[in-house]
């Protein structure tokens, strides 16, 4: 007799880290997608609903609020970029 293992129902989330997060808001920027004057949580729109509450926690984890800007992700390139 043999088994055969189906897949998960729905896709586990990716994990994301804050490194991946600052990635992410950089390509966004360099884009023009989005401004670094906007506040962190714009993300949402670019994030699986899914995911979002593992990226919320990220950024608590390294000190960083939802309502804080994108520069602060990325100050260098946003300040740069003046």
């Amino acid at each position: 007799m043999t088994t055969t293992t189906m897949p998960p129902a729905s896709p586990t989330p990716k994990h994301f880290s804050i490194e991946m997060l600052k990635d992410e808001a950089r390509q966004l920027v360099e884009s023009g997608t989005v401004d670094c004057c906007q506040p962190i949580y714009v993300l949402c729109q670019f994030i699986p609903a899914r995911e979002w509450v593992c990226v919320e926690c990220e950024l608590e984890r390294n000190g960083f609020l939802l309502r804080d800007q994108i520069a602060d992700l990325n100050p260098a390139q946003c300040w740069s970029d003046d």
